[in-house]
């Protein structure tokens, strides 16, 4: 085996274990869906009056946790796949999809659509 072969396969290998090590959990996964949540709230509707966008803002971070746990984890799937996750959640009718690799998330389907109509729902 020449030496630019073994050096390609010690670097793949390397690579190989980074992705391992950086595996991203189910809690990761839901800390990532808790931070998109929050964006989408802090992006509301600015003809909402301060006051109320305010009152929505506070109810949300105070109570993001028990909806995680209640809508969000008992419905996802995950994939571990070695290298990279796959999270599936099916949350009021909207099927989501997330790649997670080396502790980032890709959406792949229905992030925007889930945070809508969780945001529907609850608001």
């Amino acid at each position: 085996m020449s030496l630019l072969r073994l050096s390609l396969v010690a670097t793949a290998l390397a690579v190989s274990v980074a992705l391992a090590l950086t595996n991203p959990t189910t809690d990761q996964y839901l800390g990532f869906v808790q931070a998109e949540l929050t964006k989408a709230v802090d992006r509301m509707d600015q003809s909402t009056p301060e006051r109320e966008r305010t009152v929505v803002r506070n109810i949300f971070r105070r109570h993001s946790q028990e909806l995680l746990n209640s809508m969000v984890r008992p419905h996802t799937i995950r994939q571990n796949w070695g290298v990279l996750s796959r999270f599936e959640t099916t949350v009021l009718g909207t099927r989501v999809v997330v790649i997670g690799i080396g502790n980032q998330f890709i959406p792949v389907e229905g992030v925007d659509e889930a945070i809508l109509t969780l945001g529907r729902r609850i608001f």
